[in-house]
């Protein structure tokens, strides 16, 4: 008999306060992972913002320093050692930061932007287009670029200039338009397009899939 009841109490499973105390301990395990990933996303999304946010406060700074834009500038090998001057796509000094705000032509006004901005001290970075990581990108490693003209790249998007970041997903593009515009991703200042958009359309209607990647936009 000793032998039996010994057995029973070996087989003796978890009691209610037992179980109800493993649940607690995953509900809060739980709960600190949502948490931390949901922080992990706000950080992300304003380094994205950052990113926006930062490029007109380079082009009025180097503007309020040098009365010229960066990347525009026809006398930036006096204003800023080691410089190199644009030769395309169009006319320095005229006002614009021509090119495409992805272009990877070393001559262009927007990819000289980058050095001009940097060589005057105002961001820190590579100053030469020939080396790697001279082109800025955001937190998910995608381009980020400027150009003169908004409604060049989305049509119907006005402004002087446009600031795009590129491989952003869309559950984090759509909580950056919200974060700095009106949250709907065709209208306002900040338009979502698809990252292999078409020069000159417009933003289009289909609201973005949280997992694919799209090209955010910012007419400044």
């Amino acid at each position: 008999m000793k032998t039996g009841q010994s057995n029973m109490k070996l087989q003796k499973g978890f009691t209610l306060v037992e179980i109800a105390i493993v649940l607690v301990i995953i509900g809060l395990l739980l709960g600190g992972v949502l948490k931390g990933q949901e922080l992990i996303n706000s950080a992300k999304v304003k380094n994205f913002a950052n990113d926006f946010r930062n490029v007109p406060l380079y082009i009025y700074a180097y503007q309020d320093k040098f009365r010229a834009l960066p990347g525009d500038d026809t006398n930036v090998t006096t204003h800023v050692t080691g410089s190199t001057e644009a030769t395309t796509p169009g006319t320095t000094g005229n006002g614009n930061i021509e090119g495409n705000w992805d272009s990877q032509t070393a001559t262009d006004e927007s990819a000289l932007f980058w050095q001009h901005v940097r060589l005057a001290g105002l961001t820190t970075g590579g100053t030469s287009p020939a080396t790697d990581g001279y082109y800025p990108t955001n937190a998910d490693g995608g381009r980020v670029g400027v150009e003169s003209r908004a409604s060049d790249f989305i049509s119907g998007l006005n402004g002087a200039y446009l600031v795009c970041s590129t491989g952003i997903q869309g559950k984090f593009a759509k909580q950056l338009d919200v974060t700095m515009d009106d949250g709907v991703h065709n209208t306002g200042s900040m338009q979502i397009v698809a990252t292999n958009h078409t020069r000159g359309q417009a933003a289009g209607n289909g609201v973005p899939a949280d997992d694919t990647t799209y090209t955010v936009c910012m007419a400044l």
